[in-house]
């Protein structure tokens, strides 16, 4: 069962000193429409690679260097009862200023990497349901049709156009945590048992009913636009005492509470293998002028 979000104890938790690791956002930072001028005609992956050193360097809008608690009450393994609140950023990560910012699709590699440097990590599915049952906002999907343009920053920029018009028709201001917008790249056991691949998960209709499945189809560089990045601190509270986020993933007694799947064993490896080692890789790939638009 889902706790009630928003309480005075859970929200005194969820604070700023768990946001000092992502960098102060530069005043010469590129706004989205700068951004997007800079990986016009990139291929694939030179776009990946701006999207990691922009968000790298702290080019993300100030409504995302924030905190939101949810909470998860359930049993553990042993039965016994136990309350888990999370500290998750109220939004995807995006490029930009507040006033000109873009929800950023990426690969499993450059989210990873992102998140250890920020010292967060991925969501489970069983979170991102809880997310979205507990969001203040919850948007409609808005699907695209689907085709090779579903990975262009032309779709990018057209679907975000699409949710920031559903934001303005409900007066949602940046930093009420949103939720339903985009399915989230998402952590799992089956990454071990199928390398190479991404989890994807969740794009919640109104009925609360998630339109994607937990699905490893996709190989770990495809990211498209209904594709987004939701950071979860790596400090979670157990009855309000910190703990290690991973650890509890790890924990045959609490992992229950937080992932359908159960435990995770050896969680820190897995994400190490997936993630930061690899995505340095992209460093030394050329970028190219093949035409992505």
């Amino acid at each position: 069962m889902l706790g009630l979000p928003g309480t005075a104890a859970a929200d005194s938790l969820c604070n700023p000193s768990q946001l000092r690791q992502i960098p102060v956002r530069s005043a010469a930072a590129l706004p989205a429409e700068g951004f997007v001028q800079r990986v016009k005609g990139m291929n694939e992956a030179g776009r990946e690679k701006v999207i990691r050193s922009e968000l790298l360097a702290g080019n993300l809008p100030r409504f995302l260097r924030r905190l939101t608690p949810v909470t998860l009450n359930g049993k553990g393994a042993d039965g016994r009862p136990v309350e888990v609140t999370l500290c998750v950023l109220p939004d995807y990560l995006a490029i930009g200023s507040d006033q000109d910012f873009l929800r950023i699709p990426m690969g499993l590699e450059t989210a990873l990497v992102v998140a250890d440097r920020f010292g967060f990590v991925l969501p489970t599915a069983k979170i991102v349901d809880a997310i979205y049952r507990q969001a203040a906002v919850k948007l409609p999907p808005q699907p695209l049709p689907p085709g090779s343009r579903m990975r262009t920053t032309a779709y990018y920029l057209d679907h975000e156009q699409r949710v920031e018009a559903q934001m303005q028709e409900r007066t949602a201001a940046p930093g009420a945590l949103i939720a339903g917008h985009k399915k989230d790249l998402v952590i799992t056991e089956r990454l071990r048992r199928i390398p190479g691949r991404v989890a994807i998960y969740g794009w919640h209709r109104t009925n609360g009913k998630p339109i994607q499945p937990l699905s490893t189809v996709h190989g770990a560089r495809y990211a498209d636009y209904s594709h987004g990045v939701r950071l979860v601190s790596d400090v979670a509270y157990v009855d309000g005492e910190p703990r290690p986020l991973v650890r509890l993933l790890e924990d045959p007694r609490l992992a229950p509470v937080l992932n359908d799947e159960g435990p995770i064993p050896e969680l820190d490896r897995l994400i190490a293998a997936l993630g930061p080692a690899k995505a340095e890789q992209l460093a030394s790939l050329p970028v190219s002028t093949s035409q992505l638009r």
